[in-house]
């Protein structure tokens, strides 16, 4: 059986003697007493008797009063108890806030490097696709040989085909040549034919 404190006997006799309402009428009975003690003369052993029962009600009084600021203490240190939790709940919640909006940042720096993880990923698969910088430089300089072989090819066709352009320009001139000496030369031979024609019909 657990040890009874003082807070839970003060419970009891509170929940058995009320709220403290009776004090009063205890106090107008002490002083009724009191007032027809000192004016009613008696026997001695009935005054003793009527001084013991003020006595105790006197005690009481001063027991209900005892109790009352007992019962007043309590509430304070209740109360106290009361604000100490209620300013340690407090500081709770604002832990709990404070620790929410640093998960919360937490959360958003997670998403970020997530993001940036992601974007990395995609960016290495695109450099991966595409070859390294010496095997780019080797493909240039392939390149470019083979544009200047090109180049060079092409000059030299440029250049054979202005020769023979100028070839068959020579060719063209000749042969126009030709022909004009060729028709000179037929002219010529009908010329004289046609002379010998009319020599012969004048003879």
């Amino acid at each position: 059986m657990g040890v009874v404190t003082d807070d839970e006997v003060i419970r009891k006799r509170l929940l058995i003697d009320g709220d403290g309402a009776g004090d009063d009428r205890r106090i107008n009975v002490l002083l009724k007493s009191f007032t027809k003690w000192c004016h009613t003369p008696g026997s001695p052993e009935e005054g003793f008797t009527q001084y013991q029962r003020m006595l105790g009600t006197l005690a009481q009084c001063e027991f209900s009063m005892g109790k009352t600021l007992m019962v007043y203490d309590m509430n304070l240190r209740e109360m106290e108890n009361y604000e100490a939790i209620y300013a340690s709940i407090e500081q709770n919640i604002t832990a709990a806030h404070e620790k929410i909006s640093e998960c919360k940042k937490e959360i958003q720096r997670a998403k970020r490097i997530r993001k940036n993880r992601q974007e990395y990923d995609a960016l290495a698969k695109v450099i991966q696709q595409h070859p390294d910088r010496h095997e780019t430089l080797k493909q240039l300089e392939a390149l470019d040989r083979e544009l200047k072989h090109l180049s060079h090819i092409k000059e030299n066709v440029d250049a054979k085909l202005e020769l023979r352009k100028k070839q068959f320009h020579v060719l063209l001139s000749t042969i126009q040549e030709l022909q004009q000496t060729l028709e000179n030369d037929e002219k010529s031979d009908n010329d004289e034919n046609n002379q010998e024609s009319s020599t012969e019909n004048g003879d």
